[in-house]
């Protein structure tokens, strides 16, 4: 078996004496896609949370290629190769997919001035390793399609060399079209190496895009799981009943449907 690119070991963090997390292992390997799911306030945001640098738990381990690290800021997490790709994206609507790839990073020539050539060089590589289609290089980013703002969004990250993806319900509010460029975005992910760590309500989602899942259920983890060898049911009875597939009896399954 390869290292995992991250293992989060016994992670718990607590909130006003209320366990938020308890006590969860969860590990992402390279090319993989591992889904966390669960109920809002399952914890599962909370969790990865502790990866990104937004909060610090309070008792665990997290090991990045086998090896422990202390993620006390995002600054920590950035400089691990770790990025977050939240739902709301954070472009800046009135410039380009250059200029949002080089935000707060940008190249200056040797003037001081913005040395928007070298970023729009840097911005169709990039964009090219990704997504061959994109063209759209000179328009704001408020004219983009909601697949090509996510393209925007993961080229930034990996611009910087991040190897570790958190993605956020990455096809919220997409349709159908969009949600499958973005599904091409993370097969194109996966096979360049990246490990991704997907928030996700939708099941189907999840089966379509993930190659394993994490369900959590009141700050724990009900189990984890192959998605090709469970149903969307059992997936969601883990949600729903904290039950996993091999614990679920026939009047469970009823209940679920």
């Amino acid at each position: 078996m390869a290292t995992p690119l991250v293992e989060l070991r016994n992670i718990s963090i607590a909130f006003g004496g209320i366990k938020a997390v308890d006590n969860v292992t969860v590990d992402l390997y390279p090319g993989e896609v591992v889904g966390l799911l669960g109920h809002n306030g399952a914890g599962k945001s909370t969790l990865i949370k502790c990866l990104s640098g937004a909060y610090r738990r309070d008792s665990g381990q997290i090991l990045i290629n086998g090896e422990e690290v202390q993620i006390n800021n995002p600054r920590d997490a950035k400089a691990l190769g770790i990025e977050t790709i939240y739902q709301a994206l954070a472009l800046a609507d009135n410039v380009d997919a250059a200029a949002n790839l080089y935000l707060g990073r940008e190249i200056l020539t040797r003037w001081g001035t913005l040395d928007d050539v070298a970023m729009e060089a840097e911005a169709r590589k990039v964009m090219g390793r990704l997504n061959p289609n994109f063209r759209r290089f000179k328009e704001p980013a408020k004219s983009l399609s909601g697949g090509q703002r996510q393209s925007v969004a993961i080229a930034r990250a990996i611009l910087f060399n991040a190897r570790i993806l958190i993605m956020d319900e990455p096809t919220a509010a997409l349709g159908p079209h969009e949600t499958q460029m973005v599904a091409d975005l993370i097969h194109e992910l996966k096979r360049q190496g990246l490990g991704i760590f997907l928030i996700d309500h939708d099941v189907h989602s999840v089966k379509k895009l993930c190659d394993r899942a994490a369900v959590m259920k009141n700050g724990q983890l009900v189990g984890i799981v192959k998605v090709d060898e469970v149903t969307e049911d059992d997936i969601l009875a883990m949600i729903i009943l904290g039950k996993r597939p091999d614990q679920l009896t026939p009047k469970d399954k009823e209940a679920v449907h």
